[in-house]
């Protein structure tokens, strides 16, 4: 069952509800029903002043105000249920009872020092995303680019056999098959030879892939196992699922990027043509940030949180000398402001020659859309891959509705035409750029739970660069001329974005 379509399931309920309170007010309370009526616009009209002074973007508030506006009581639901941040709570409750269980946090601040001294617009961009997130920028002295899914796979199959303390695995989607049926045949062994081996995965994202079957094959294999916010029931905190993707071992070294552990994204099996995915490793002190992402979702969700010992950072014992600084964060929710979004609108902002953007879906709000426009107008070469082949039919034709607005401001976009592109980063002007699991639409910038890796002068980057040209070169340019303009796709374009907030 495809995710769109267990969207649309979680929708019934409100749908009938609607159904049955238009059948009473019609066939039993017909002599109250303008009082009635008068009484639930009331209601939704104050429930639009809420939605308007809450700092959300603006298309996504304005999908919630035609649809409380339309149908008050199917929308005022529909609202309490996945629209209001305030069904996060459950989720902020147990992250916060999970990050309370890590030790205190050390800062890092001579890994800016450079860039404050070279760029201080550009270290404030840092600064900010410090603050929100807190996590810190690390000075990166190893770190590696993977163009495929397939080389990041066979990396990570050669550093799981190294594991001595511990290995921690959290990802959106696990599937049985060549990728993960690999990888579990090491940490099983590893968990014999008294290894830590922690495995998380989002019930949601997985809920067609992997079962409580497997993950009961797991811990009876020795590998602990838990489900990010398992689905038991229809309730409003289902909206926010885990999208991070990372894998640990020993503290030492740190896998991201978009892979998930499914033998498509190594092209093992072919689904929608080619699967041009990207990744990256990190050695050294910028891997704290990442175990300690991991064991507060682990503490939140698991009754054996991860010792105190695992959670100290492990010093780099290599000789290569710091070359540029790496930000890993996660993005949530649960923050007051939309991180990813908010720091790809500075990134465009502050560009000057190019920017450079890789993504799976394209469903932009009123302000990263703004960004993009500006920069392309005042003589920026931005450029957007997006896949050839689409995973989903909706999504991809609502992705294409926001061509039109880029393509005349002055973007460039290219689509993949092999297959599917799931690839997830951005280069900027040769010094900054991000790789990670954030893809730019609104499930991603303002719903999930992300982890990304913000870059400065680090080398990832003109390997990111030089795969971005070479992957252009299997591209076709979509243009004013050649996406089909005329007044019924306009029309079809804008019912689309409408509802690309639930998407």
């Amino acid at each position: 069952m495809s995710k769109t379509v267990r969207r649309i399931i979680g929708l019934i309920p409100a749908v009938l509800i609607q159904t049955l309170w238009t059948v009473i007010l019609l066939k039993w309370l017909a002599p109250w029903a303008a009082v009635i009526n008068l009484l639930l616009t009331f209601f939704a009209f104050l429930y639009v002043l809420y939605i308007i002074t809450n700092r959300n973007e603006g298309t996504y508030k304005t999908l919630w105000l035609l649809v409380i506006l339309g149908l008050p009581v199917f929308g005022t639901i529909l609202y309490l249920c996945f629209g209001n941040k305030k069904t996060a709570r459950p989720l902020q409750r147990r992250l916060k009872r999970g990050g309370a269980l890590l030790p205190e946090e050390k800062s890092a601040p001579e890994a800016l020092e450079e860039l404050e001294a070279e760029t201080p617009r550009l270290a404030q961009t840092f600064r900010y995303v410090e603050k929100k997130t807190g996590f810190h920028t690390r000075p990166c002295r190893e770190a590696s680019y993977y163009h495929l899914g397939e080389e990041l796979f066979a990396q990570m199959l050669v550093d799981l056999e190294t594991a001595e303390k511990f290995i921690f695995s959290e990802y959106f989607i696990v599937e049985n098959g060549k990728m993960w049926d690999s990888m579990v045949d090491i940490m099983a062994r590893k968990a014999a030879q008294g290894v830590d081996v922690r495995v998380m995965y989002d019930d949601m994202g997985s809920i067609s892939t992997y079962s409580a079957q497997n993950l009961k094959q797991l811990q009876d294999k020795g590998i602990k196992c838990v489900r990010f916010n398992a689905f038991v029931s229809i309730r409003g905190t289902l909206n926010y699922r885990d999208h991070r993707k990372m894998l640990i071992i020993d503290g030492k070294v740190a896998f991201s990027g978009g892979v998930n552990l499914a033998d498509e994204y190594i092209n093992e099996v072919v689904k929608f043509g080619h699967w041009k995915d990207i990744g990256f490793r990190l050695t050294g002190e910028p891997v704290h940030n990442y175990t300690r992402m991991f064991a507060q979702f682990w503490n939140a969700f698991s009754k054996d949180p991860v010792p105190a010992e695992e959670l100290e950072p492990v010093p780099f014992t290599g000789s290569a000398p710091a070359n540029g600084c790496v930000l890993s964060y996660y993005d949530s929710p649960i923050y007051p402001d939309a991180v990813s979004n908010n720091l790809y609108v500075e990134l465009l902002g502050q560009a000057t020659r190019y920017a450079w953007f890789y993504t799976p879906y394209l469903m932009l709000g009123d302000s990263l859309m703004d960004a993009f426009v500006r920069a392309a107008q005042r003589g920026v070469d931005v450029r957007i891959i997006m896949p050839g082949v689409p995973d989903k039919a909706i999504v991809y034709r609502m992705s294409r509705s926001y061509y039109q607005p880029l393509l005349e401001a002055g973007v460039k976009i290219y689509e993949y035409t092999p297959g599917f592109v799931h690839a997830k980063g951005c280069v900027v002007d040769d010094v900054v750029g991000t790789i990670g699991t954030v893809n730019l639409d609104y499930r991603s910038l303002f719903l999930h739970f992300e982890n990304n890796a913000l870059f400065y002068k680090v080398p990832v980057l003109a390997d990111l660069k030089a795969d971005f040209a070479a992957t252009q070169e299997m591209c076709r340019e979509r243009t004013l001329d050649n996406i089909g303009m005329c007044f019924r796709k306009w029309i079809v374009d804008g019912v689309l974005r409408i509802f690309a907030p639930l998407c």
